[in-house]
This record gives structure tokens, sequence and C-alpha cells, in this order.
């Protein structure tokens, strides 16, 4: 049994124009140590399957399948034994920083709250333990900074804030969504490279969330390319961005930067744009933007197949694509 398994997870979401499905069939496992990216455009899951994994979904939201953490049944769990796993076992690093800090208490207390929650400390040993952890992620003058208010400290030293607080109980889960979006890149090396290291001397699992393929290649052992709330594509990263087998994945290949361009060259794109939830029919969702597509692709969803060990991709011209 892994750490973390999850089975044919389906959400479906309220909307306007009546229920939508936002997740549909995500399944993968993770061990202790294990390192998984979730990779794909704005709308795609990514931040959706993180928000399930928490308890965090959107009002009215309906959850099928299966969460298992260590065994345990997360689907399903009424909202006061999830927050006993929030911050305890399972812990996010979330987005933009300056929205997730509560901006009316000091950073020490907000280090601290997950420690007397979970672990009973007292104000003085869960400070003292605040303080040990804003040193662990190295904010500079942590001492200085345990009164200061989030406002006070800098886009940098805010995520280092958040991620001590999601590593203060020391979970078996880590999910970090987008934590880099906000910082200049030095800055997202630094953080990301401090990650790396936290995740790896404690052996906790790291679900990282991110539309970089640079930086999926660098800091993740497996990853799954999302698309229409579905993965598109899935395996070890290196196997996955060798071979390319799915055509998105190829279409977010083609558009990443490249080192050395000449001044002015235009980047590939993919065309057309995510469509809306609603919009997405019972075929491939990526079928009104793929240049391979035909007519039995939106007929039903292609199932995954085999491209190679532990990596695959939902295509009906696989063999085409990679050819």
């Amino acid at each position: 049994m892994a750490m973390l398994e999850v089975s044919d997870l389906r959400v479906v979401l309220p909307s306007a124009r009546g229920p939508v499905a936002a997740l549909r069939g995500v399944s993968f496992a993770l061990e202790r140590g294990d390192k998984l990216g979730l990779i794909g455009e704005s709308g795609c899951g990514k931040s959706l399957t993180a928000l399930a994994l928490m308890g965090l979904l959107p009002e009215g939201a309906q959850v099928e399948g299966s969460i298992r953490l260590n065994g345990t049944e997360l689907v399903g769990l009424d909202d006061d034994a999830m927050a006993q796993l929030r911050g305890d076992r399972i812990a996010m690093i979330f987005q933009e920083p300056m929205t997730a800090l509560n901006p009316l208490h000091t950073v020490g207390a907000q280090v601290a709250e997950p420690l007397r929650l979970h672990r009973g400390l007292d104000r003085a040993a869960a400070r003292a333990e605040a303080l040990r952890l804003l040193e662990r992620v190295q904010l500079p003058e942590a001492a200085k900074r345990l009164d200061a208010h989030p406002h006070q400290l800098s886009g940098g030293q805010r995520q280092r804030v958040m991620i001590a607080m999601a590593l203060a109980c020391g979970p078996e889960l880590l999910i970090a969504d987008e934590p880099t979006t906000a910082l200049d890149v030095t800055l997202q090396h630094e953080v990301l490279m401090l990650i790396d290291e936290l995740v790896r001397g404690s052996g906790m699992a790291l679900l990282l969330i991110s539309h970089d393929l640079g930086v999926m290649a660098r800091h993740v052992q497996r990853v799954m390319v999302m698309y229409g709330g579905a993965v598109a594509e899935s395996g070890p990263v290196g196997a996955v961005f060798a071979r390319r087998a799915h055509p998105y994945t190829r279409g977010l290949h083609a558009a990443r930067p490249r080192l050395g361009a000449t001044r002015g060259t235009r980047l590939p794109t993919i065309p057309g744009r995510v469509p809306e939830l609603a919009d997405l029919g019972t075929g491939c969702a990526f079928a009104d933007r793929c240049e391979r597509v035909i007519d039995a692709c939106r007929r039903a969803a292609p199932p995954a197949v085999e491209v190679g060990a532990d990596h695959l991709a939902r295509c009906i011209r696989i063999e085409e694509v990679v050819a």
C-alpha cells in the first residue's frame, strides 16, 4: 500500500450553466520521498487536485473516487476530521503568500499556530520552535522577524514563512502550488532548492504544481501533464519529456523559452485556449486545439496507453505522434 493513493478522483462543481466535471478520473500514488509534478496551463485541474487532497474544495463540490492516506479514506471525512489532518499530516505551500498569510497576526504567531493546535505546545515552546523553523528555512534575522507582520517582509521572505508553517508538524505530504510565481528568477531558484533540501532531509512526499517544464525537469522524479481536468500523459520526468507522446505535451515543450534564441523570435504557441469546463464534451478534451484531431477523437475519451515503462498517455494517435 502506497502512502498516498488517489484512485479515479472526480470532482463536479456547480456553475451558472449547471454542474460541470472539473476533475475527470485522476489517479496516482506517492510513497515517502517521492516527488511528483503536476503541469499544464491555468484551468487544467492542477490546483483543484491539490485542494481536493486538502479537503478545501469550493462549497457545493461533489467528490467521487478515493483518496487514501496511509489507509485512511479522506473522501467523505467531515470538516473536523480534515482539520485534524491539515497542517499536521498534509500541508500546503500556497501560490501567493500575501493572501495566504493573515495580515493581522505576526509571523511568529502564524508559524506557531499549527504547533499549538496539533502538537499541544504552550505559547513559549511554540514560539521557540517557530524560531527554529524560520532559521531552518534561512529567513534572514529570524529572531527579529518573529514579531513582524507579513507586509513588513519581502516576497521571498513571506514565501519562506509559508514553507516554515507547512513544515512545522513534519507532514507526510507537502503540496507546493506554484510556490515561486511572484518571485524573481534568483529567488525562485533559492526557494525551490530549499524545498528540495527540506523534502530530502525529512523523507516526506512532495506534490509540486507548476507551469514551468524546466522546474519539473530539475525538481521532480515523475510528472503528470494535466488538461481538461484529466491526466493527458504521465511517467518518469525524463521519459515524458524525451518522448512527449501526447500532442499537448509536445505543444507545451515547443512553447518553452530557449536560451540563445534571436531577439524578437516568436515562440510557438498552442492554438486556441483552455476551454470552459462546461464546454468540454465526452471525447478528448484537447481535440479542439489539436492539429492531429480526427472525428474519433471527439466521440469518446481516449484510454491510457502504455508508451514505455510506467509511461502512459491518452491519445488514439500515439504511434503517429511519437513517430
